[in-house]
């Protein structure tokens, strides 16, 4: 089954194209002084479909970090997602970007924490999304954890937690992980365009006022 997994919720645009399970394409994109990562995200899916010799009808699932992390991100990855699959009848799954960081990590039971501004964190615990939870409240849960975390809050936690690590130092395989854990599911008939949801654990930072 020819799989399409990408991620333009982090740090960088992540794309892996793989058949039963075995990668057959994987590319890291950063963002660049004209164009933010996920600029980028449509052409080179082409790119990589064409240098495989594969066309997009040819894709039967596709796989999304549908967050939290960069609105834009967030909302360019799920929209695309959402357009080709529904193009395309393939099926599809969205994966948080908490569960890919935690299995990237290879660390044992780590939790996740990631900036949610506002003195407030996203928090991975116990296999799970907990929320957006104050800071002040997530420095008793990771006392002396395995924590994966993001540069903002690396400084805050890095003596508080027993192995604490920056995903964005560390160059996690994030885009293989996605391709991973979507191929070690079953879709089912949920699994459908109309049913993918961006997570927005908290409102974007911006909001427009409705009439």
């Amino acid at each position: 089954m020819l799989t399409l997994s990408f991620d333009t919720s982090l740090d960088k645009t992540y794309i892996v194209l793989g058949d039963n399970g075995k990668i057959l394409e994987s590319k890291e994109i950063k963002s660049d002084d004209k164009n933010y990562h996920s600029a980028y995200l449509i052409s080179e899916i082409a790119n990589i479909l064409k240098k495989n010799n594969k066309t997009p009808k040819d894709i039967k699932l596709i796989g999304v970090n549908i967050g939290p992390g960069s609105f834009t991100g967030i909302r360019a990855g799920v929209t695309v997602a959402r357009v080709m699959a529904q193009e395309t009848n393939a099926k599809v799954l969205g994966i948080s970007s908490l569960e890919i960081l935690a299995k990237a990590s290879k660390l044992d039971n780590p939790i996740v924490i990631l900036d949610a501004r506002k003195n407030m964190g996203y928090l991975w615990d116990n296999n799970k999304i907990q929320g957006a939870l104050l800071l002040d409240d997530i420095d008793k849960i990771a006392s002396n954890r395995n924590i994966i975390t993001d540069n903002t809050l690396f400084e805050r936690y890095k003596n508080i937690g027993n192995n604490v690590l920056s995903y964005q130092e560390k160059n996690f395989p994030l885009g293989e992980t996605l391709f991973e854990i979507i191929s070690g599911k079953t879709p089912d008939e949920k699994d459908i365009w109309q049913c993918l949801k961006p997570l927005y654990i908290q409102p974007p930072p911006v909001t427009l006022k409705r009439n």
